[in-house]
């Protein structure tokens, strides 16, 4: 499963670049692209906001799709946890998209 998010994810961040970043596409064609399904406008306006530029998907966000009602351990900072732990999501695959 986590070969298909990964694609998704990288058409995202690829059109996330593109228009907020580089500035190299317009408004209208970022738009077009977004209501073609080419690239996840929810995934897309997450990144924007502080704390989540690096998200691997919407569901590690989610509390009701984990067992204690809290974020996905993807999203624990790696200083935080245990060293030498090798840590992977159960809903995607990530290794670690917190920072």
């Amino acid at each position: 499963m986590w070969p298909i998010f990964k694609i998704h994810h990288q058409r995202s961040r690829y059109m996330f670049e593109l228009f907020h970043k580089r500035k190299a596409i317009s408004k209208e064609l970022f738009d077009f692209c977004i209501m073609q399904g080419l690239a996840d406008q929810n995934l897309i306006s997450k990144w924007k906001k502080q704390g989540y530029e690096n998200l691997c998907c919407l569901r590690c966000i989610q509390p009701r799709d984990t067992n204690f009602g809290t974020n996905c351990i993807c999203r624990v900072p790696k200083d935080k946890l245990e060293s030498g732990r090798v840590i992977e999501c159960v809903h995607c695959g990530c290794r670690g998209c917190s920072g």
